[in-house]
């Protein structure tokens, strides 16, 4: 056996922001006072060389018994394809993708091991809750999951054998009405024990964390420290060459910045930074040595030395009937995190916070109350959702929440204004396209208004600047993180390939929709030239579009699209619509009663018997007329109420065993765009009929991701897409209620 240096790390504590040599920006030198001055105690330890047995594992698990475990989400059992534990951004996301917590390794959101390992020793006996972990060749056994609930923010698991039970909750407090609160990558697990059978058991509890979480690909050599600030001792760890915003792309992780581990001082808890093998001692005696690995830097997937990982135990001692509770901060330091029109932006937590330390002390003190506030906002929004649209709708929504948000990144720009940029998570990877904004969108009127602002603003400020020479609205600004420019189709060149009634009409909508939300057309005045822009050019290529892409790219170019057609009629309604709000009632006669003539034409051009066609030219076909969503919800009444009667009672008829296919071209159906569509039934008994194939497709996909929104109407089967921010669009339904929007969109801060 090799002999594997490692040190104890006796770290002065750091007063307030101060902690790992934190650099505002990443050209400058560390400050003075951010330097960590260590006491260094060798010592010589002999360990066995953990081979990492997880390329067997997984595929062992894939084998595992198909009964499902189920899951409760408003009061349902469901069986989610993937169940969000960690979920803040394209690039901190961790999932669990399996029944149980420990049928598989925690991946990111791509489908890529990002392992937390959990273990708890009970009495001398290990047992997993977390992930996959292994004594020698043998997995540890697990305990036994007896029941698991998802909420809008928490994921709790109740575990136990016939001796202890333990509860475990992943709390994320996403509180889109508090973009302070919203915007910090602090997830916080909590543990709480207690016996079942009337006797005293001696607990410990463990938790480490892999290198993969600050890296790419398990090749890139990370290193790892430790620090002290007021109230937390951190481990943290990350990529050693420290590539700040140079890798972009879809299917790419990050490898930059810091994955700490924050435990309250007060739990008395047992650390070590850099080493695998101290899951090894911790099996053989429920300890670990609190001495740090120094033989680094070293890649995630080294087999000996044994692979780097962040350690921590959490000895309980005797644990009676009354629950012994623990818990610790997961979080992620991305110093920038996308770049905007050549400038480094910063995520938005800065504007409160001069530090990383300063927000993670903060989000401690701050815990048991965000804790309580968590309880409150899930509460109050599953009860409305279910009161919306009842409780197999609730539960998709409830799904969708984490995971619409988390495919975002809330930054700041240079003047202080928010940026909500999404990334096209396995699309094609962009940032800010406008046509995932469109329909992630309602999620985001309902609970923040600003939010869409904020996903508009850097699209808009884009399309100002004499770069952009088209009359028509941009499709992105580049490939995520990096926001330098539309690089989709034809990009700043071409009009080849681009979106330009669609990406025009989405826009128009969505600040049109804000401004119903908030009462007043500000936003829309600021960019009121560039509205009236895109507003002629709908007025003139609007109503039967050339040949050319629209949202559902992946279906080819149409010519004549109907459902096309229909954005640009509504769009134009809209913008008649802020002309009003504006003071500009010529104008605002204008372009409505262009659109209600539009509307009349639409009707005869597309009028198809008991339906309306999928393109003009195209007698015998149909489509999902989504758009036409907005005739309500804005209370524009272009169409008359029997178009949306026809097209419901005939979707009726087209209904597949796991939901209602996109147009007759092919079986596959968008997620988003059922729950769209199902709104516009106007009872309650056709809008199940929706909604009920869509809740048994998320029970029986075979496909184990974050919710995708592009499957197989029939088979259950992904097509492609996953995680993507799109399922935000399934609380469409609650727009369609003006008491319920106005309730959300008008929250204070405090939350509900």
């Amino acid at each position: 056996m090799r002999e594997t240096p490692r040190v104890r790390a006796c770290v002065h504590h750091l007063s307030g922001s101060a902690m790992f040599g934190l650099r505002a920006r990443p050209q400058e030198q560390p400050q003075s006072d951010l330097r960590m001055s260590f006491a260094l105690k060798i010592r010589r330890q002999y360990s066995s060389a953990v081979v990492p047995l997880f390329c067997l594992l997984s595929i062992a698990s894939s084998f595992f018994s198909v009964a499902s475990a189920q899951t409760q989400v408003n009061g349902l059992d469901l069986r989610p394809p993937a169940t969000p534990l960690v979920a803040h951004d394209p690039y901190f996301s961790i999932w669990s993708m399996a029944d149980r917590l420990t049928d598989a390794p925690t991946k990111h959101w791509s489908g890529v091991p990002q392992e937390l390992c959990g273990i708890v020793r009970i009495d001398g006996k290990n047992y997993r809750y977390l992930g996959l972990a292994n004594r020698g060749t043998q997995t540890l056994p697990a305990l036994n999951e007896v029941s698991s609930e998802l909420t809008p923010t928490r994921n709790i698991v109740i575990i136990s054998n016939s001796e202890v039970e333990l509860r475990i909750e992943f709390m994320t407090p996403l509180f889109p009405e508090d973009l302070s609160i919203m915007s910090r990558p602090v997830t916080y697990v909590q543990w709480g024990v207690r016996s079942l059978d009337g006797h005293p058991h001696d607990v410990s509890l463990y938790l480490d964390a892999a290198g993969t979480l600050a890296v790419n690909d398990p090749g890139e050599e990370v290193t790892w420290s430790r620090a002290s600030i007021d109230g937390l001792n951190l481990l943290r760890i990350g990529s050693q060459a420290q590539p700040i915003l140079k890798r972009f792309g879809d299917n790419v992780r990050i490898d930059w910045g810091w994955f700490t581990i924050a435990v309250p001082q007060n739990e008395k808890a047992e650390m070590a930074a850099g080493n695998q093998s101290d899951r090894s001692e911790f099996l053989e005696s429920g300890r670990i040595p609190e001495v740090d690995d120094i033989e680094g830097p070293r890649a995630p997937q080294s087999h000996y030395p044994p692979a780097p990982r962040l350690n921590i135990c959490l000895p309980l001692g005797q644990v009676g009937p009354t629950p012994v509770s623990r818990h610790v901060l997961l979080a992620y330091d991305d110093i920038d995190s996308v770049e905007y029109m050549q400038r480094r932006l910063q995520p938005y937590w800065r504007v409160q916070f001069p530090t990383f330390a300063a927000m993670l002390a903060a989000a401690e003190q701050q815990y048991p109350a965000l804790e309580a506030r968590s309880q409150k906002f899930d509460t109050a929004l599953e009860a409305d959702l279910v009161r919306a649209g009842g409780p197999e709708y609730a539960a998709i929504a409830t799904l969708a929440f984490q995971q619409a948000i988390a495919a975002h990144k809330l930054v700041v720009d240079i003047d202080g204004a928010p940026f909500f940029m999404p990334k096209e998570n396995f699309s094609n990877g962009s940032i800010s396209t406008v046509d995932v904004i469109y329909p992630s969108a309602p999620m985001f009127l309902l609970l923040n208004p600003k939010l869409v602002e904020a996903q508009l603003e850097p699209v808009l400020r884009y399309a100002e600047m004499p770069r952009w020479k088209f009359p028509f609205a941009p499709h992105d600004l580049g490939v995520y993180p990096l926001a330098n420019g539309q690089q989709y189709g034809g990009g700043e060149v071409s009009e080849e390939n681009q979106m330009p009634v669609e990406e025009s009409g989405n826009i128009l909508l969505l600040v049109a929709a804000t401004a119903h939300a908030e009462g007043n057309a500000d936003f829309a005045r600021r960019h009121w030239p560039l509205l009236t822009k895109w507003a002629e050019y709908l007025m003139t290529n609007g109503l039967d579009p050339e040949n050319q892409l629209c949202t559902d790219d992946f279906a080819g170019h149409l010519a004549h699209n109907a459902n096309l057609s229909i954005k640009a009629i509504e769009a134009l309604g809209a913008y008649a619509q802020l002309a009003v709000r504006l003071g500009y009632p010529q104008t605002a006669e204008h372009y409505a009663a262009a659109a209600r003539e539009m509307a009349g034409q639409w009707m005869a051009m597309a009028q198809d018997g008991d339906h309306y066609r999928l393109a003009f030219d195209k007698p015998g076909t149909w489509s999902q007329k989504y758009n036409l969503v907005w005739d309500r919800i804005l209370g524009l009444h272009l169409f008359p109420e029997e178009v949306s009667a026809k097209e419901i009672a005939f979707y009726k008829k087209r209904l597949n065993p796991y939901g209602l296919p996109l147009d007759n071209r092919a079986t596959y159906a968008k997620l988003d765009w059922e729950l769209w569509t199902a709104t516009l039934a106007a009872d309650s008994d056709d809008f199940q009929a929706f909604v009920h194939p869509v809740f048994k497709f998320l029970n029986g996909t075979p496909d184990r991701v974050p919710m995708t929104d592009w499957y197989d109407t029939i088979s259950a089967k992904q097509v492609g897409f996953q995680a993507r921010s799109v399922v935000g669009g399934v609380y469409v339904k609650m727009l369609a209620d003006p008491s319920l929007w106005a309730k959300w969109a008008s929250l204070p801060e405090s939350g509900p």
